[in-house]
């Protein structure tokens, strides 16, 4: 079937990659603006823009964890999914209308415009940020294999990069004056309702997307049993205590969620604290390369304006310094959107240079490379040095938005190897069950619920190339581990103490404080020295101590012996 394709899954997955980011990049660059406009003090909007990650901070961990351990007819990931797109895709309904709003409820719309705004706002940047997180999971589980899975990855960074790319360029364009105007309304309504409009075809696009209940399915249709005649439909008298017992499995789950929200400290506390060594290695190198690059982008723009056009942000308009500061910062825009450009282009390559140079070489020169454009945007007042310098850190970008979650895929690939360690009581319990297991006549890996942390790779380099004769090799991968256990109707079967979501949601913790860091220090730095260079001279810093940190990554399995992991 066409959906069933590794490429068009891939495909499939990625479009709200793309959806994501052209929502969060456009929506984010307008807000400004409209705080400014209902009469937010600009001190008081970063701390609105700061909302969405320090939520993210708190419920990032405990949704992968959800994620890891849900059972659904839909798979583990999609409901999570789908549940932060729906805040997304309210949130783009909320910001456009918080003036009509207000006015419902209240004779003096103004307060209560500016908190719908707020609450768009975070709700935007909260739930777009967060979905991140199951979205990498997925991309993992279908592919599971480590050159597989740096593909897919690479294809995510291009994604990411694109949507960017398109997000940046959709407020600059007057759609107050198109022919969408009359349709959808003025500038801010007809540019959120176009993203709600491209938001939700993406959303959509993920209906195709075979996660773990097709991946089993598809195990077992595979070529050995594709002359099995066809299963019986079950007997109606069974559906009511099917339907029965799924309902009481529901409020079970129900209650337990509220258990969760009851236990939310000690819950993040534990998270939080009981990290695999490998995992906090891989963690802190990329919150220091995170603070440095966020720390270039998030200030940028009025670095360009004030330190090379010498403007002035606060001048009155019209006068000769507000004009220069808005020329460097469009200028600074054309270095952001040539940063995307350039993120593009080696997400397209970064597997053949993984293939040819290895992971540690490509990684460690993406982190060296940063603090040395850095170095010279800090030396350099000509715009056009300051500008290529600018455009050549999306090598950087698109490496850490590729190889930290390879790596992360690897580890839980080979937990035996990186995280045997934390390898969780249930299948400990079943590597004891192995021999009776065998003695029966079953295979050994029947018994392991979700092999390294997984649900079964759909698209794995060992899966495509069985043959109809190796009907008992199809059974050593995961997908059909999970799926004999569905036929024998286990009831006991569960997912592993650790899965990778929740790796993935403490990676994605990084990029989400390092947002919230220079947010909150920058300011005191640049008002202390009276200098806009020093926001490219404290991005140089984070990059000199990312350096010291990637040389402390786990790559394979020899580093394991190295650093004493």
């Amino acid at each position: 079937m066409l959906f069933h394709n590794s490429k068009t899954q891939l495909l499939l997955v990625n479009s709200l990659t793309f959806g994501l980011e052209v929502c969060l990049a456009a929506g984010i660059t307008y807000v400004p603006p409209l705080l400014l406009e209902v009469g937010v003090e600009e001190k008081f909007m970063t701390m609105v823009l700061g909302i969405g990650p320090v939520l993210g901070l708190v419920f990032v961990p405990l949704i992968g964890s959800a994620s890891d351990h849900w059972h659904s007819s839909y798979g583990r990931r999609r409901p999570f999914i789908w549940m932060l797109c729906l805040g997304v895709l309210l949130s783009l309904f909320v910001i456009p209308h918080a003036s009509s709003l207000a006015s419902l409820f209240a004779l003096n719309p103004r307060p209560l415009e500016i908190a719908f705004l707020i609450l768009g706002i975070g709700l935007l940047d909260f739930c777009g940020q967060v979905c991140f997180t199951p979205l990498e999971a997925l991309l993992s589980d279908l592919f599971q294999e480590p050159d597989n899975c740096r593909q897919a990855f690479s294809m995510y960074a291009f994604m990411i990069s694109l949507g960017g790319c398109i997000g940046y360029l959709l407020p600059a364009i007057d759609w107050g004056g198109s022919f969408l105007a009359p349709y959808l309304g003025g500038q801010e309504t007809c540019l959120f309702s176009l993203l709600a409009i491209i938001f939700l075809g993406c959303v959509l696009a993920t209906l195709f997307v075979t996660e773990e209940a097709a991946t089993q399915a598809d195990a077992l249709d595979g070529p050995a049993l594709k002359d099995a005649p066809p299963k019986p439909p079950p007997p109606a008298c069974c559906s009511c205590p099917i339907s029965r017992s799924s309902c009481l499995l529901q409020a079970r789950h129900m209650m337990q969620a509220l258990r969760n929200l009851c236990t939310l400290v000690p819950r993040l506390h534990g998270l939080y604290c009981r990290i695999p060594k490998v995992i906090r290695r891989l963690f802190v190198a990329e919150l220091c390369s995170w603070m440095a690059l966020m720390t270039f982008m998030l200030f940028y723009t009025d670095f360009v304006g004030e330190g090379l056009y010498h403007g002035v942000p606060r001048a009155k308009p019209g006068t000769d310094a507000r004009r220069h500061y808005d020329e460097g910062v469009r200028m600074g825009s054309l270095g952001l959107f040539l940063q995307c450009i350039t993120s593009i282009f080696f997400s397209t390559i970064m597997d053949r240079m993984v293939t040819r140079f290895g992971a540690r070489a490509v990684y460690l020169s993406s982190v060296v490379f940063f603090p040395a454009a850095a170095i010279v945007m800090c030396l350099s007042h000509s715009v056009t040095v300051v500008t290529i310098s600018a455009a050549l850190t999306g090598f950087t970008f698109s490496a850490l938005q590729i190889l930290p979650y390879t790596l992360a895929s690897l580890y839980h690939h080979e937990k035996q190897v990186f995280l045997h360690r934390y390898k969780s009581k249930e299948e400990e319990a079943a590597a004891r069950l192995d021999k009776k297991s065998f003695s029966k006549g079953l295979l050994p890996s029947q018994k392991l619920p979700y092999q390294n942390g997984h649900a079964g790779s759909l698209f794995s380099s060992s899966s495509s190339s069985l043959a109809p004769t190796a009907s008992s090799a199809l059974c050593v991968s995961s997908s059909c581990d999970v799926s004999l256990r569905m036929m024998v109707g286990d009831p006991d079967s569960v997912a592993p103490g650790r899965g990778i979501c929740l790796d993935l949601a403490i990676l994605d913790s990084a990029f989400l404080l390092s947002q919230v860091v220079p947010s909150l220090f920058m300011g005191s730095i640049v008002q202390f020295t009276q200098s806009v260079t020093a926001y490219m001279v404290s991005a140089a810093a984070f990059g000199l101590v990312a350096i010291y940190f990637a040389t402390k990554v786990v790559f394979d399995k020899s580093d394991m012996a190295k650093y004493a992991v």
